[in-house]
């Protein structure tokens, strides 16, 4: 008996000793990744010309298929701590010049659908509804700017709660609907920049799981977008494959009037998990270089003939990420 008693009295000290170490590592991080934040460091922002659409009149005769963005991964996760991707606030990230915004989403322990890193318990940045009504907010005082929006839908949440939630922000309103000339298999079926802005409709909205036909003007991702593999850890992106929908993935013939998305963030590994590395995240976000954005690019324009429509990065703020987005736009 002794000797049992003993033997849990181990396991104990050594799962308080895990978990005590693994807080330290977190702390060691955050407190790194302060230090890294606090260092001087320019936001390259555009200019917020109320004048063309989304700050260039060249963009107002430009389909929307036909322009590419920047597009802030996990845009709501703000901060310092291991689960965040970005510094600055998504009002912020808008008044910085990004239109391209991606969110993870997932019930949280209260049942409300809530912006979450891979699980509520892990990070939870709020509701669903209080981060369109920022973004409605945003809109609402720039009227010529287009935006794009892609949530996940990690808990397979039924569509119709996503609309209560646009409809409940006053962010519905805005939506864009596909009419009945729109073919997703054609690109250039999509309404010009300049159109869109004219009809109010200044928020193209999209869900990779779970779209019906009920909700018009959420549309399901992978109707009009493939995607490249996403957690890469090799600084270096060395392919651009079809990674989602697997259906493009066995017949990539399928993909040529699809939009696509890069997903050029880079992880690292702690404690067996990938977490966001912040500290690469300026050669990463650089706009030439072995590493770089445009280095991916190259290679994805070759091996698929056009520029990608998003560019999902990590910590937007470093590097230089709208030099590459004026490049491709031919801005």
């Amino acid at each position: 008996m002794r000797i049992r008693n003993t033997e849990v009295r181990l396991k104990i000290i050594f799962n308080y000793t895990l978990l005590f170490l693994a807080c330290i590592t977190i702390l060691a991080i955050a407190i790194v990744n302060f230090m890294e934040e606090i260092a001087p460091m320019v936001i390259h922002i555009h200019p917020q010309t109320q004048v063309g659409c989304n700050g260039h009149i060249e963009l107002c005769d430009r389909k929307y298929s036909n322009i590419t963005q920047i597009a802030t991964h996990d845009s709501a996760f703000v901060g310092i701590l291991p689960t965040d991707d970005q510094v600055v606030d998504v009002a912020g990230q808008l008044d910085a010049g990004v239109r391209f915004l991606q969110g993870q989403t997932h019930r949280n322990v209260f049942g409300t659908l809530s912006l979450c890193h891979t699980s509520c318990f892990l990070k939870d940045a709020g509701s669903v509804a209080s981060y369109l009504k920022a973004v409605k907010g945003w809109l609402d005082t720039h009227p010529k700017e287009v935006v794009t929006l892609l949530l996940t839908n990690g808990d397979n949440v039924p569509v119709s709660e996503f609309d209560e939630v646009f409809t409940a922000s006053g962010i519905q309103p805005y939506a864009y609907i596909p009419g009945p000339s729109h073919d997703p298999s054609v690109l250039d079926s999509w309404p010009t920049l300049g159109e869109l802005v004219g009809n109010g409709t200044r928020l193209v909205a999209f869900l990779d799981y779970g779209a019906l036909d009920t909700v018009p003007y959420i549309l399901p991702e992978f109707l009009y977008f493939w995607e490249t593999p996403f957690d890469m850890t090799d600084p270096s992106f060395p392919q651009c494959i079809i990674d989602r929908p697997g259906g493009l993935a066995v017949d990539p013939s399928r993909a040529h009037q699809r939009m696509y998305i890069i997903n050029h963030f880079l992880d690292t590994l702690m404690l067996g998990m990938d977490i966001p590395d912040r500290r690469d995240a300026r050669k990463t976000n650089a706009a030439t270089g072995t590493d770089s954005i445009d280095a991916q690019v190259n290679l994805c324009q070759k091996q698929h003939g056009r520029a990608p429509k998003g560019i999902l990065v990590d910590f937007f703020d470093k590097g230089d990420v709208f030099e590459v987005q004026d490049a491709l736009n031919g801005l």
